[in-house]
């Protein structure tokens, strides 16, 4: 392991634009559990396309937010653990010129990451779907705590998370920020992803295309692991840290 965290400091300390792409598992020691891992999964509970599309909410926003007000309610609760805060140092100390994730918990943001590309949108807001307009998470946590089943707008209708739902594109800023940083990047650094969801998972090629080098660090394999120049199966939590330790940040 100690060699593998040596050769990933040098390849970060020789790059000269350093892109990060996280998934879920850089936030399951948060306490959020991921989507599909076995017997953990939020999927194994409940079935996605019953709940999480966008044709559901709009057909019965009550019967998706009895699943989501469960959901912003653990997120309420976390916090960033280390893999978040070694991010934010790395960051600070100049090695990461863009962080890509699939998260949408917010905590890169609460642990200091300012480079940040959430494609998959984010729970610090909820958007009305009628007049556009956009109400806060705390807003939108007040009035579930005041007993809300369904969060409103001020027009009437109900909002949506500002999270990406089955059926929905992915936020166009978001992305197209996501895949430049892929482009231009010598080294990508996965995190935390099995990179099994598209259009994100095509990102790794854009960096192999234009010449960069792909380090996986996943508990699970990942399409790319044979390409990939260093893979890691140890805990995002305990190696991101010792890597900011190796660079001094």
């Amino acid at each position: 392991m100690m060699q593998s965290i040596e050769r990933i400091s040098e390849l970060l300390q020789g790059a000269r634009f350093p892109v990060f792409l996280t998934g879920a598992g850089v936030s399951t020691d948060s306490g959020i559990p991921d989507f599909r891992s076995p017997g953990t999964g939020i999927w194994e509970k409940v079935d996605p396309m019953e709940v999480a599309t966008i044709s559901a909410f709009r057909e019965d926003p009550g019967r998706f937010w009895s699943f989501y007000s469960e959901r912003m309610g653990m997120l309420s609760s976390a916090k960033p653990n280390p893999a978040h805060i070694a991010l934010a140092r790395l960051e600070g100390g100049g090695y990461v010129k863009g962080l890509i994730t699939q998260n949408i918990d917010r905590l890169h943001s609460l642990a200091g990451s300012q480079l940040v590309a959430e494609v998959h949108g984010s729970i610090d807001h909820a958007e009305c779907l009628e007049c556009g307009s956009s109400h806060s998470y705390d807003r939108v946590t007040e009035m579930l705590a005041a007993g809300a089943s369904i969060p409103l707008c001020d027009c009437g209708a109900a909002l949506k998370p500002g999270v990406v739902l089955f059926g929905e594109n992915l936020p166009g800023e978001a992305i197209r920020e996501a895949a430049n940083w892929a482009g231009q990047a010598d080294v990508m650094l996965v995190a935390g992803s099995s990179l099994g969801v598209y259009p994100v998972a095509g990102l790794p090629e854009l960096t192999r295309s234009a010449g960069g080098v792909l380090i996986i660090m996943n508990d699970s394999p990942t399409p790319y692991d044979e390409v990939s120049e260093i893979v890691s199966r140890g805990r995002v939590e305990e190696v991101l840290p010792r890597i900011a330790e190796e660079l001094g940040v």
